[in-house]
């Protein structure tokens, strides 16, 4: 089951954030057809967040399809992300892991990680256009 995390510095709204979490499980393979997510009550009690906000995050999930809501039981997923892409995750992910472990060593912290991360990006997508 996914446990859902809020980023207060990020911008986006609590909702998005959960609504974002639940697509990247879905296009990781974490989450799949069938699997519940948890109850609003429960990300109530361990994010400390208004109800109205996970219900807003579920409704967005069922009106994208990615969810459906079963009265009394809870709400379950209805399709994944994953593609045939999956099976290079793995690979993918150790080689980034072992770039996290030199950016550390570099001296570099958390928030310039990300930094350096979303720029090459960003970078690289907009030469990928060009």
């Amino acid at each position: 089951m996914i446990e859902f995390h809020l980023d207060g510095r990020s911008g986006v709204s609590p909702y998005l954030q959960l609504v974002q979490q639940v697509r990247q499980a879905l296009r990781l393979g974490l989450l799949r057809e069938g699997d519940q997510l948890p109850t609003v009550k429960d990300v109530v009690a361990s994010l400390a967040i208004n109800p109205n906000t996970v219900l807003k995050a579920y409704r967005e999930l069922e009106h994208e399809g990615l969810a459906a809501a079963r009265p009394g039981v809870g709400t379950f997923v209805t399709r994944t992300l994953t593609d045939a892409s999956l099976a290079a995750h793995a690979p993918l992910r150790r080689e980034l892991r072992a770039w996290l472990a030199k950016a550390r060593m570099a001296g570099l912290d958390d928030e310039s990680i990300e930094a350096l991360f979303m720029n090459t990006f960003r970078t690289a997508a907009q030469e990928d256009i060009a």
